[in-house]
């Protein structure tokens, strides 16, 4: 009489297979979780905290939308000269920017910096010192210095574009080829030698094209620099915000796109040809 016995179970298979459900398990936890976490954040921060009665509900939401749609066609010859100073803060405070920006990059280099142990530490510093700080908090500060007007909006555009401009220029410097700044020096350089000859025909193309990009973005903060008193488009939307002249602030806000548009324009062709 013979027996057979059943195959024993492939141990292995079992544990993949519990460790396959343990995962999904674990994953459909975490997300379960994730959407009870997000939900009790929608609830308090906006079911909760917003004030329904004073939309109207949903027609007077509708009703308020809608008054954004006429356009005060009167206020358009009245926003030339503010996009004109608009463009104007772009282009000095990029350009002012980039002057700072040297002596940062320079510092923040660590194949070029003077000291890696106290101007390199410093000019990293200030790197993210001007990206940190918004560019409204720095038109804050330059208009209670210098007041009301275009300079301190130049000033706070300088000021963040330091950040930016600064990190990508070192990062460059710290990319180039050693061989011609070597050879620079094996025949008794001097510094600014090295520098104009051997460093910037490496990252002249960078530069230029990162100076462009900034400019590029610039233009978007130097419209809302006004709101703090700087000037340009910005104080004519919040003077428009300020009478409820609702169709006055849709028709700022696309006098904004149409300058944003020029300098994506401008700022794609002059890449184009540099890089």
């Amino acid at each position: 009489m013979s027996t057979t016995t059943a195959p024993m179970p492939d141990r292995g298979f079992e544990a993949w297979l519990a460790h396959g459900r343990s995962r999904r398990f674990k994953n459909r936890a975490i997300l379960v979780l994730s959407l009870a976490v997000l939900a009790w954040c929608f609830h308090d921060t906006v079911m909760f905290d917003t004030d329904w009665t004073r939309m109207g509900g949903a027609l007077g939401v509708v009703g308020t939308l809608e008054r954004f749609l006429w356009l005060d066609w009167s206020l358009a010859p009245s926003l030339v000269v503010p996009a004109l100073e608009t463009l104007m803060m772009a282009t000095l405070g990029t350009l002012l920017g980039c002057v700072l920006s040297l002596p940062v990059a320079w510092f923040g280099a660590a194949n070029v910096t003077p000291s890696r142990y106290v101007f390199y530490p410093l000019g990293r510093f200030l790197m993210v010192l001007s990206r940190s700080i918004h560019e409204i908090i720095w038109a804050l500060l330059f208009v209670g210095a210098v007041g009301l007007g275009a300079l301190p909006g130049i000033l706070a555009v300088a000021m963040r574009s330091i950040g930016f401009i600064s990190k990508i220029t070192a990062e460059a410097i710290e990319n180039i080829d050693p061989k011609p700044v070597e050879a620079i020096r094996a025949v008794g350089g001097n510094q600014f030698q090295v520098m104009y000859y051997g460093i910037v025909p490496q990252i002249l193309p960078v530069i230029i094209g990162t100076i462009i990009f900034e400019w590029d973005i610039n233009i978007r903060r130097s419209a809302i620099m006004g709101l703090v008193g700087a000037g340009g488009l910005g104080l004519v939307f919040f003077r428009q915000m300020a009478m409820f002249n609702y169709g006055g602030v849709t028709l700022v806000v696309l006098a904004v796109l149409v300058l944003i548009a020029f300098g994506e324009v401008v700022s794609h062709y002059a890449r184009k040809a540099v890089i």
